[in-house]
């Protein structure tokens, strides 16, 4: 019995609101980079490069995609990365181009999640918001939104390994263009200083705010739909 009422007391004592706040805020950066990285690789392979998919990455599994320090980051700074889908660029028809649209396919992807989670924000949140469960679901939705436009925008910036630096770097000639691909790998350390020091993640913020608010209409438009359709 003393047993028993010590795991009472535990469990009686555990915050589960801290416990939902991870959980919120794991659920849509998984969604985002699962999507983000899946939208390279379906792209690719589109292209005529198999790769991703010979090596399993087409898939909703977040569990193939996931880099532990890329969502960490995404958690906490609201911009992040995952496992970089494979891709061997020399299976393309137009190798340079095709990596480009490839590596756009991404950041696009996320910017498309984000108007969707928008439209779903302010379409159920009349029906929604009244509930305490309801405000959880609404504040996912919106979360979702965020981060989808967070990851999009990060990986825009042009320096290697992101996105950004494949559709830069297709406009060098080629002779340059495979020599800095080889110095790729060490991109990311440089990212993680700059994130971390806030060289970069404090105009990044303000850029992820600004062009949030210039897409937040659309729910807002979805909000004045579902109330002109069901409630006038």
């Amino acid at each position: 019995m003393i047993q028993i009422s010590a795991i009472q007391e535990i469990w009686n004592g555990f915050d589960f609101s801290y416990l939902l706040s991870i959980i919120m805020g794991l659920i849509p950066a998984l969604l985002c980079i699962t999507l983000h990285e899946l939208s390279h690789g379906f792209v690719a392979y589109k292209l005529g490069d198999n790769t991703a998919k010979d090596r399993g990455r087409l898939t909703l599994n977040p569990l193939k995609h996931l880099d532990i320090m890329g969502l960490l980051m995404m958690m906490v700074f609201h911009v992040g990365w995952a496992k970089p889908v494979p891709v061997n660029m020399f299976n393309f028809k137009n190798p340079k181009r095709d990596m480009a649209i490839t590596a756009l396919a991404g950041p696009v992807s996320n910017i498309l999640i984000t108007i969707v989670f928008l439209f779903l924000f302010g379409a159920l949140y009349i029906p929604l918001q009244a509930a305490k469960a309801g405000q959880y679901i609404l504040n996912m939705l919106e979360l979702t939104a965020y981060l989808s436009m967070g990851l999009g925008l990060f990986n825009l910036i042009p320096l290697p390994p992101l996105d950004g630096s494949k559709v830069l770097l297709s406009c060098l000639s080629n002779e340059n263009y495979y020599k800095l691909m080889r110095y790729e790998r060490y991109g990311m350390i440089v990212m993680l200083i700059l994130v971390a020091t806030g060289v970069l993640g404090r105009p990044l913020s303000v850029a992820i705010h600004t062009v949030y608010m210039w897409f937040f209409p659309i729910a807002q438009w979805a909000c004045d739909l579902v109330l002109k359709l069901f409630y006038l």
